[in-house]
């Protein structure tokens, strides 16, 4: 099957049991010759907010033709299983529940949608517990094979699939009300904040204060890790372009700055 059309692939069942393997050997079973780009298996369990965004920030870098397929789903078996085509002709398989619908307004928005059930695609019988590898997994195997959409099962209303709304921060002048949407293991935290918010509140290249619930600390902006001295504070925007406290090394902002996922953060002029 040389023309097989690659499939990217990204969950939150992390590394340490067999699901990611099983779901890689039956695409291969259907389509040998695509190639499997595992994109992250280690978005935060339950996390469709995390899933949802780094889906659509990493779509600029995944190759065009590729099938993509997303499980995060905190209601499996209980959530349809779906296909879209985007409006740009790329095509995401996922479960209903909104992870999806931030890469499809990112691609062009829905174009066509169908539910995954046909007898011809889903591997029987259905584990309640793993949709992943009985329905989702082929139906993004036989996408890449060639099979069209449409054979997927009946078609979706578009303006009916589920969508997952992402906050976006409360800017005004001088001052962002954002929160914490991603953390990495050296403590560097990422927040719901944009170049064009840090420009709206007029704080794009000052120093800033960063506050939260236990305490508040000065940070000056930067570009990268090596900016700041050891155990200084700074801001800088990561590689998928959001806000991003650090601490210079050997430091840890997580820690030191007692936050975790969702935790409110207020950035002010210094």
């Amino acid at each position: 099957m040389p023309n097989a059309r690659p499939i990217v692939f990204e969950t939150d069942f992390g590394l340490g049991n067999e699901w990611v393997g099983i779901c890689h050997a039956v695409m291969s079973r259907i389509a040998p010759g695509s190639r499997i780009i595992d994109l992250s298996h280690l978005v935060r369990p339950l996390d469709v907010s995390g899933g949802a965004r780094l889906l659509a920030d990493s779509l600029p870098y995944l190759p065009e033709d590729a099938i993509l397929i997303a499980v995060v789903d905190p209601n499996v078996g209980a959530d349809r299983d779906i296909a879209v085509q985007a409006g740009d002709g790329r095509l995401l398989v996922g479960p209903d529940n909104g992870l999806l619908s931030a890469a499809w307004s990112a691609a062009g928005g829905v174009s066509r949608a169908f539910e995954i059930t046909s007898p011809d695609v889903v591997i029987e019988p259905v584990a309640p517990s793993l949709h992943a590898r009985d329905v989702l997994c082929p139906a993004a195997a036989h996408l890449a094979a060639g099979m069209p959409i449409e054979r997927l099962g009946d078609a979706l209303e578009p303006g009916g699939l589920a969508t997952h709304e992402l906050r976006n921060p409360d800017v005004e002048a001088g001052k962002i009300s954002c929160e914490v949407i991603d953390y990495n293991r050296f403590g560097n935290i990422q927040l719901n904040v944009r170049r064009a918010d840090l420009e709206q509140a007029g704080l794009d290249g000052a120093a800033v204060v960063v506050e939260a619930i236990a305490g508040s600390v000065q940070a000056r902006q930067g570009r990268t890790y090596a900016d700041f001295a050891p155990g200084e504070y700074g801001v800088i925007f990561d590689p998928r372009g959001w806000l991003t406290i650090v601490r210079g090394n050997p430091g840890n902002a997580l820690e030191d700055l007692s936050l975790s996922l969702g935790d409110l953060v207020w950035i002010t002029r210094s």
